[in-house]
C-alpha cells in the first residue's frame, strides 16, 4: 500500500472533485485518516465496512489496519474505478460495493462474520444512517463515525447539556459514546463551513430490545417535540403525569434534565 500514488494525482488522474449533491469533503491527509483508523481499532482480525470511502483515503488507513477485510460501500459510481484500483493492490482484503448504504445489507455482505464501522459519513445521510445501525437489525462490534461537530455532539451529550436530545439518548440507549477526535475544517478538501468530530460507539452488552427502542422513539419524539414543556404535558398523549409516575420520573421535570436511564423506564412504562 506504501507504493501508491498520493491522493491528490489519482483524484486528478481521474478527472473526479467533490460532488456537493452527495455532501462529499474528502480525507487526503493520510497522517489524519491513520488516527482515525487508529482510533476506531483495533479490529482483532474482524471485518470492517467503510460507508462513502469517496478516493479512498480512509480506506487505504483501514487496510494498514488488523482488519482482515474492508467493504466499502460507494453510492458515487465515478469512485469506482479508482477504487477497485485499490483493490487490486489491496491482495483481496478490499471488497467494493457500488450500493446506497441507507438500503444496504450488512447482515448479508458479512455474512455471518463479526464487522465494525469505521466512516467519514456524508454530511447528508449521517444521522439516518445512525439510527439505522442502532436501531436495525444488524449491530456492530464499534462504529468509529465522522460527522458535523454539531451531530457528533448530540450523539454524546449529556443530560442538561444544550445539544441534549432524541439522537443523544437513542444512541446512549444502545451504545457508550464519546467524542475521540476534533478536526477543523481546513483538513478537508473542499473544506466545508462546519468543523467536524469523530465519534466512537460501543455497544452495551445489555441493548434494549426492538420493542423498547421503537418505545423509546415514540416517547422521546412526544418529550423533545414540545421540550420547554413539562413532562406531564409533553407526553400527555401517552399517558402524562400517570406514565412518568409508572416510570419513576418526575412529572415536573423537563425532557432535557432527563437521563437515559430514565427515557428507558418511560419507554418501558409506555409498553405496558
Amino acid at each position: 500500500m506504501t507504493d501508491l500514488p498520493p491522493l491528490r494525482d489519482v483524484l486528478e488522474a481521474h478527472g473526479l472533485s467533490a460532488d456537493k449533491r452527495f455532501g462529499q469533503h474528502f480525507l487526503l491527509d493520510l497522517n489524519v485518516t491513520r488516527k482515525i483508523a487508529r482510533l476506531a481499532g483495533p479490529f482483532d482480525g474482524d471485518t470492517v465496512i467503510e460507508v462513502g470511502p469517496g478516493p479512498g483515503g480512509l480506506t487505504r488507513a483501514l487496510l494498514e489496519t488488523d482488519a482482515s477485510q474492508v467493504i466499502a460501500i460507494e453510492k458515487d459510481r465515478r469512485f469506482i474505478p479508482l477504487l477497485d484500483e485499490l483493490a487490486d493492490a489491496s491482495d483481496g482484503r478490499l471488497i467494493v460495493i457500488e450500493a446506497d448504504a441507507l438500503k444496504a445489507d450488512e447482515l448479508g455482505l458479512l455474512a455471518g462474520r463479526v464487522g465494525h464501522l469505521v466512516s467519514n459519513l456524508p454530511y447528508n445521510v449521517g444521522t439516518p444512517l445512525l439510527i439505522k445501525w442502532l436501531t436495525g437489525p444488524w449491530r456492530p462490534k464499534s462504529l468509529s463515525l465522522m460527522f458535523q461537530k454539531e451531530v457528533a455532539d448530540r450523539v454524546a451529550a449529556p443530560p442538561g447539556a444544550d445539544a441534549y436530545g432524541r439522537l443523544s439518548i437513542i444512541a446512549q440507549a444502545v451504545c457508550d459514546a464519546r467524542v475521540v477526535m476534533d478536526l477543523p475544517a481546513r483538513a478537508f478538501t473542499p473544506p466545508p463551513k462546519v468543523a467536524s468530530a469523530v465519534v466512537r460507539l460501543d455497544p452495551r452488552a445489555d441493548p434494549p430490545s426492538p420493542e423498547i427502542l421503537s418505545a423509546l422513539e415514540k416517547v422521546t419524539a412526544a418529550a423533545f417535540g414540545q421540550r420547554r414543556k413539562m413532562l406531564r404535558s409533553s407526553l400527555k398523549s401517552l399517558g402524562g403525569a400517570d406514565l412518568c409516575e409508572a416510570a419513576g420520573v418526575d412529572p415536573g421535570a423537563r425532557a432535557e434534565v432527563i437521563d437515559v436511564a430514565g427515557f428507558l423506564r418511560l419507554a418501558r412504562a409506555a409498553r405496558t
